[in-house]
């Protein structure tokens, strides 16, 4: 063991003397008192102090009283060095603490013999100290991670073993009782044990106290803070401590309140059970395993149930038990007892009996078997329920579940669930659905209302159920769509004459009405018969098609590769649509812009932002292709802000290249107009990107009036009332009420292009052209044509006094850079 041994003497010779003698040793040395606290001070490691009595400034004796009144100064022993004749000197320095003295002259060897002993001193107390330290951390250890509740009193003289004295308890105690240490130190045990516990708690504990017992246990309650008990199962024990403290004593303590509540549980059960036998809907019973169910046992509730009398049944005295299962379940009963009975499990089976008067009921058996030490059943026991009120629940959710409300006819769902379970099921031959989309019904709500709509569909049902049989099953999948599942066909030519039977069905119907229809069809294969809502997807989209292509009322369309193709288009366009909705970056989204020419002044006033759409594996998108894409997923709002923002960006090149006063038009679509916040998020971005309003346009169809015409006319005055100009894209060709044009918020009509390819054929006074022109005139509005393509349609738009023209005469859509070069071309 190293030791670090300080010596203090204010004779060099003498420090250097013992400094020798100890030279295999760690020795620091100090002339005086002062310097020798200063080295206690700075080296925790000193163990032993050589210190002489006599110094200068601050003596020995002055060093033992500083060692001896502060804690921090325990691990020091201190040897005194004195004179012979020095007997009082050691004496009062033994009683200041030092351990030893050393007298001068100082003889080696005893300095060694003397410095080796309290060596092994300090050895032994720190090995003693270590040990002690350990059994602390073990106790501390056992005492706070254990998992049930102690508490160690010492000394104590109160009635309630607690109060006032020293007790330690552990945080698992805290957390049963619910209460801090300090808490139930302050309270006493007796005031948080519950009252009806209290009195043999102290009686117990007062035995203890006396010597009586040296412990006990017992079950008792503890009330909680919040005034709930929590059980536990407590033992107290007298404890004699090796330091002769007496009248202390351990508790331990353990939650039971969980099992308190499952015995109070287990004992109101068996009430419960008492009380179930004599009320339960149905009949308990004890029976022999036999194929007559003959009954040792039957409740009184046997009456009810079947409209026998128990003592009939028991015994078979005048019927068996068998005799009231209906026939046909009586053979599939006995099995399945037989079978739960071979596994030892319990039996849970529904089936019918029939009654006294000739009704029939379902019931609902759960029993099990009675098995003897050889494990042969010794009997049956179990309760048979009434269900039929439940079981005719059950059969109306299914029904409801599985049916469409409206006509009757299995419903989607139950489309889906058919599919499943038959995918794979090659022994049903060729499989295939014919659907009939009759969305276009819904027009007919406006004109005629609902209930209308309701009675023709519910019509074409009936119309259509002529033709279910069992391998053709009818469906409602949707509101106004209907779906043929067809099995076993022999080939493609049997479902087209099948189709073409429905289409003749309906023709006259859907011509009396003048409404369209589609048919889609689409064969099912070992591909597609996993994805049951892929399937569905792909005919739904079929029937579309097959409304849109063809010209009759009704129209055929089979779902083959070309569709295929176009479903994989769309949903390319999709995702490059959302990747751009939800990053920062535009991606393949940008935007060309077409020259809109001012007539009287023959000068490039505004340019229209056109949105194009390049995609590295489709190319370039139309517009016409991809917005109504953006529409239908509602990517519109994201895309267009992004359109938005990059109108605004151009708007500030051309101020930055000195055309303050163009301006730019951008199509906004009803969906945007109708978002919550479009207004305010559209002068942000205006203000964000510091573009004048009074160059910024916004063109919409006239056909979004038809629906939310109020509100939508309320955001464009706001916007117009910032400066910003408003148009109606495509005039002439959508909405139909002009009598409110007059009220409407906007600044200009669009003439759409068909009027305007009109007059390359027709004569002049033949056109009605002009008079939408004089119309937007009268109504303050300034008049655009667009699509002008032809000298001969720029003079007459010049003679009707047209405002302003655009189109392929002009310039086609040009990129940002070209449309800037061109501007300062054409208005040089």
């Amino acid at each position: 063991m190293s030791a670090k041994i300080l010596v203090v003497d204010d004779s060099t010779a003498d420090r250097l003397m013992i400094e020798k003698m100890l030279n295999q040793y760690d020795v620091l040395t100090a002339c005086d008192g002062i310097e020798a606290m200063q080295q206690i001070d700075e080296n925790e490691e000193i163990q032993l102090v050589i210190l002489d009595l006599n110094m200068p400034r601050m003596n020995g004796f002055e060093v033992l009283a500083a060692l001896k009144s502060d804690e921090r100064y325990k691990r020091v022993r201190t040897i005194i060095l004195t004179n012979y004749e020095e007997l009082e000197n050691e004496i009062k320095g033994l009683e200041l603490g030092a351990v030893d003295y050393i007298r001068k002259p100082i003889s080696l060897d005893a300095l060694k013999v003397r410095f080796n002993n309290h060596l092994e001193l300090l050895r032994s107390q720190l090995l003693a100290e270590q040990r002690l330290a350990e059994q602390r951390t073990m106790f501390n250890t056992i005492f706070n991670q254990a998992p049930i509740g102690i508490s160690i009193s010492y000394g104590s003289d109160s009635s309630d073993g607690i109060s006032g004295v020293d007790t330690q308890i552990n945080s698992m105690f805290e957390q049963i009782v619910g209460r801090t240490k300090e808490e139930m130190i302050e309270l006493g045990w007796a005031k948080i044990t519950h009252p009806d516990d209290l009195e043999k708690d102290l009686s117990y504990y007062k035995k203890l106290k006396s010597g009586e017992i040296e412990d006990y246990s017992m079950e008792k309650r503890y009330l909680k803070p919040d005034g709930s008990i929590v059980w536990v199962e407590m033992t107290v024990a007298a404890l004699v401590l090796s330091d002769g403290r007496q009248k202390s004593q351990i508790a331990l303590i353990q939650d039971i309140t969980k099992r308190k509540a499952a015995e109070a549980a287990l004992v109101e059960s068996e009430r419960s059970k008492s009380v179930l036998l004599s009320h339960i809907p149905g009949m308990a019973y004890r029976c022999n395993y036999d194929r007559e169910w003959t009954m040792q046992y039957v409740s009184a509730g046997c009456f009810e149930l079947t409209g026998y009398p128990s003592e009939s049944i028991i015994g078979n005295r005048d019927l068996s038990f068998n005799d009231l299962i209906a026939p046909e379940y009586r053979e599939f009963l006995w099995y399945e007892w037989r079978e739960r009975l071979a596994k030892r499990e319990p039996v849970k089976q529904g089936y019918e009996i029939i009654t006294a008067d000739g009704t029939r009921k379902w019931v609902l058996e759960m029993g099990e078997g009675i098995f003897d030490e050889r494990g042969r059943v010794e009997a049956l026991e179990g309760i048979v329920i009434d269900i039929s009120s439940r079981k005719k629940f059950e059969n109306d959710l299914r029904y409801r579940s599985e049916h469409d409300s409206l006509t009757g006819l299995y419903n989607r769902h139950y489309l889906e669930s058919i599919l499943e379970s038959e995918a794979s099921k090659r022994a049903i031959g060729k499989r295939a659905i014919v659907s009939i989309n009759l969305s276009s019904v819904h027009s007919l709500t406006a004109t005629y209302g609902f209930h209308y709509t309701q009675d023709l569909v519910k019509k074409i049902a009936d119309m259509l159920t002529q033709f279910c049989n069992d391998k053709q099953i009818l469906f409602n999948t949707y509101e106004n769509r209907f779906a043929f599942y067809i099995r076993g066909y022999e080939d493609r030519n049997e479902l087209a004459e099948f189709s073409e039977l429905i289409t003749r069905t309906l023709e006259p119907i859907l011509t009396a009405e003048r409404i369209g229809a589609g048919m889609g069809v689409i064969e099912i294969d070992e591909k597609n018969e996993r994805d049951v809502d892929g399937l569905l997807k792909k005919l739904l989209i079929t029937s579309e098609k097959a409304i849109d292509i063809y010209d009759r009322d009704i129209g055929v369309c089979f779902y083959n590769e070309e569709i295929e193709k176009q479903m994989i288009r769309e949903q390319e366009i999709t995702l490059e649509l959302a990747k751009i909705s939800t990053e920062q970056e535009d991606y393949g989204l940008f935007l060309q812009y077409q020259p809109i020419l001012d007539l009287k002044s023959d000068k490039i006033n505004s340019f229209e932002a056109l949105s194009r759409l390049n995609i590295d594996k489709l190319g370039i998108v139309p517009p016409l292709e991809f917005i109504p894409i953006a529409e239908k997923t509602k990517l519109v709002v994201p895309i267009g802000r992004k359109i938005i923002l990059q109108a605004l960006r151009f708007l500030n090149e051309l101020k930055r290249n000195g055309h303050r006063s163009i301006g730019v038009s951008i199509n906004i679509s009803a969906i945007q107009l109708l978002r919550d916040g479009f207004a305010d998020s559209l002068l942000e971005m205006i203000e964000q990107t510091q573009a004048n309003p009074k160059n910024v346009g916004l063109e919409i169809t006239e056909s979004v009036f038809a629906s939310n015409h109020d509100e939508i006319n309320r955001i464009l005055g706001r916007l117009s009332d910032t400066g910003i100009h408003i148009a109606i894209d495509d005039f002439g060709i959508g909405y139909s009420s002009l009598a409110r044009e007059r009220d409407l918020n906007v600044n200009c009509l669009k003439i759409d292009k068909s009027f305007i390819d009109r007059l390359m054929f027709l004569e002049t006074d033949d056109a009605i052209t002009s008079d939408i022109i004089s119309m937007a005139h009268k109504l303050g509005h300034c008049a655009i044509a667009e699509g002008v393509e032809h000298e001969k349609q720029r003079e007459y738009l010049e003679k009707w006094g047209c405002d302003k023209i655009q189109g392929y005469l002009i310039s086609r859509p040009l990129d940002e850079e070209a449309a800037i070069e061109f501007l300062k071309t054409y208005n040089h």
